[in-house]
């Protein structure tokens, strides 16, 4: 094994130690440096660094895993300490977990926030998106005739909760359908500033549309929402540690994601921010003595959870800082791309995701003739490749998604398998 090789293990975490006792120092992650990052170049080459990032997961010989989106296996290191943080808390659960493991979260918390380019204090740990953007969408005080801009592309448990409140509460949902692949950012804002009116409270953003892959502008449309005092929800479930970018920079009030699915961290693990100013003015669905504290943590009261799992989140971090943020887009954008220009002439292949800078890892792509669920079956039966059959508001294909650990003769499968199929 190289020096470099060594140094990746080593930052990646991989020795966790021989203590018979819980190491705090786990919860954190490293911050990546440029002395961190410069050592990487000494591989052989490009596709030797990403073979043994590919090495540092648990990769199935049997399947292609190409529904990343989905959720994202973990590394071997975040595997390792969670491990090691369940066996521990099965020696003395209420000990351990309560007393030891609970202490950790406040690392993990400043570490997420460095992640997302904001404030610890603005930052809850919750277990998915949906709890977090559940938190917020329950959690506002909004009332009758009070309206809420959503789109035909929201994600269902979103969509279910805006419309159980509409139901619930008498607010107004006002709905804009987004044209498919539509890669002109001025006309997706002004479908957003169309659909304003003196009653408008909040505008409801999904960053990457899990359907298509497809990025909005964010930033934009918050920047005409707030021209209008209006709040702005993000779900930023498909592009925390997927794509580059800052919660302040965007400026968005309020946010949600999954940490398992692009960070790669264990399952049933999220994230909730909430601008600063903005936490008294939201109700904790697990209500705590003091529901309209300017505490970040009265979010957090949720009895009873998977304390491993929270605390491995550290780890997951430091494995995605080790490679850095900038170069883990590029190397998405780049296995999206890799497949998409060996498929996209086909007469019979089509694609519902923007192929430009619209657009990072997933892709959605259909064949003329044929339902999203026939070419799945078909994918998996031909080539061992997992991926997810979308039917929805004019979409008909199956979702690709690759991850850092997905190679390029991955990608030369699903290839050749789509160009069968299509004949």
């Amino acid at each position: 094994m190289n020096s470099s090789r060594r140094k990746f293990l080593r930052n990646a975490g991989l020795t966790l130690g021989a203590a018979s006792f819980i190491d705090t120092s786990l919860f954190a992650a490293s911050t990546e440096t440029a002395d961190q990052q410069k050592q990487f170049s000494d591989f052989n080459s490009e596709a030797d660094y990403w073979e043994w990032v590919r090495q540092s997961y648990t990769v199935s010989s049997n399947i292609i895993n190409l529904n990343n989106g989905g959720v994202s296996p973990q590394p071997k290191v975040v595997q390792e300490v969670f491990e090691q943080y369940n066996r521990q808390s099965n020696e003395g659960p209420s000990y351990y977990m309560w007393r030891i493991l609970d202490k950790g979260r406040e690392a993990v918390r400043q570490n997420l926030a460095e992640l997302g380019g904001c404030l610890p204090e603005e930052i809850a740990i919750q277990r998915n998106a949906t709890e977090a953007l559940d938190t917020i969408i329950f959690g506002l005080n909004l009332e009758k005739g009070d309206e809420v801009i959503v789109t035909n592309y929201d994600y269902p448990n979103m969509r279910n909760a805006w419309l159980q409140r509409e139901k619930r509460d008498g607010i107004k949902l006002v709905w804009i359908s987004i044209p498919l692949s539509v890669e002109d950012d001025d006309a997706i804002v002004k479908l957003f500033t169309d659909a304003i009116t003196s009653k408008t409270k909040i505008i409801h953003i999904t960053h990457i549309i899990n359907w298509t892959g497809q990025i909005l502008p964010a930033k934009k449309i918050a920047a005409k929402a707030h021209e209008k005092n209006i709040e702005v929800v993000l779900d930023a479930a498909h592009t925390f540690a997927h794509i580059n970018f800052s919660f302040h920079d965007l400026d968005v009030d309020y946010a949600g994601t999954s940490l398992h699915k692009w960070l790669c961290a264990p399952f049933g693990t999220g994230m909730l921010y909430i601008k600063k100013s903005k936490t008294a003015g939201i109700w904790p669905i697990f209500p705590t003595d003091k529901p309209e504290s300017e505490d970040i943590k009265k979010f957090e009261a949720l009895g009873t959870r998977s304390f491993p799992a929270e605390m491995a989140v550290g780890r997951a971090i430091s494995f995605h800082n080790s490679i850095g943020a900038d170069r883990k887009q590029a190397r998405l954008k780049f296995l999206q791309q890799y497949w998409v220009n060996k498929v996209k002439d086909h007469p019979k292949i089509k694609f519902y995701t923007p192929l430009g800078d619209d657009s990072c890892a997933i892709a959605t792509v259909g064949i003329e003739g044929m339902q999203a669920g026939e070419i799945e079956s078909k994918l998996f039966e031909k080539k061992s490749i997992h991926t997810v059959a979308i039917i929805w508001e004019g979409v008909n294909g199956i979702r690709v998604t690759p991850h850092v650990y997905t190679s390029t003769s991955d990608l030369d499968k699903l290839v050749e398998g789509l160009l069968e199929i299509a004949g």
